[in-house]
């Protein structure tokens, strides 16, 4: 299981406590510390972790591993379960679910079959202009980079090219996304599509600051 906070780990830890073929091998905040671990089946994975990765990321480096991916989310960010249900995972479980429904998903993902929630139908259907954009991994990593706030001539020192080359990729970036009806005009556009995409993780909300109460 990866999760960065404590409670939801020991929810599924009582929840296998009483089923005999299930085994929770080990629990980690990023999921570089659970490939550490034993051979796994099956990875729940939560999608908003404090290492700053992506649910794409995560779950194409699982898949990569052998390992299948059920993701165990409150749902509270549509955005976030679209880019993991398109990085390819299993199913989408919500923390809420009942303990049965839970369990099942865990051995459907360990047979290689989808689990089949209303979660993860919406996922997947439930924005059906955010048309798919295929990128090469350079071309990922150029619309990143440069999303993010670099300059062409940064983007280009950082992956080794030239600033012309980076040029060049960008306007193959853009009309991919022409192509698929979700234009890039602006940096702004190309920002909200890497996010969209998963190509960088979504930013976190700042809490308004409590004011200091008088002494």
């Amino acid at each position: 299981m990866v999760d960065d906070h404590r409670s939801p780990i020991w929810g599924i830890e009582r929840v296998l406590d009483s089923v005999p073929d299930i085994d929770l091998v080990c629990a980690a905040p990023t999921v570089a510390d659970v490939l550490d671990e034993k051979p796994l089946d099956v990875v729940l994975l939560d999608l908003r972790l404090d290492d700053g990765t992506t649910p794409r990321e995560n779950v194409t480096t699982l898949t990569e591993h052998g390992i299948a991916t059920v993701v165990y989310t409150s749902g509270e960010d549509p955005s976030l379960l679209r880019s993991a249900a398109r990085a390819g995972v299993l199913g989408i479980v919500l923390k809420s679910a009942d303990e049965s429904m839970i369990v099942d998903a865990i051995r459907a993902a360990s047979q290689g079959r989808e689990v089949l929630t209303t979660e993860w139908a919406a996922a997947i259907d439930g924005d059906p202009e955010l048309a798919a954009v295929d990128l090469s991994p350079q071309l990922q990593n150029v619309l990143a980079l440069y999303a993010s706030g670099e300059t062409s001539v940064r983007v280009g020192e950082m992956l080794g090219v030239s600033a012309e080359t980076v040029n060049e990729y960008l306007k193959r970036i853009r009309q991919k996304y022409a192509d698929a009806g979700r234009p890039t005009k602006t940096k702004i556009d190309m920002f909200k599509r890497a996010i969209e995409d998963g190509w960088l993780p979504v930013p976190q909300r700042r809490r308004p600051r409590q004011p200091a109460r008088e002494k």
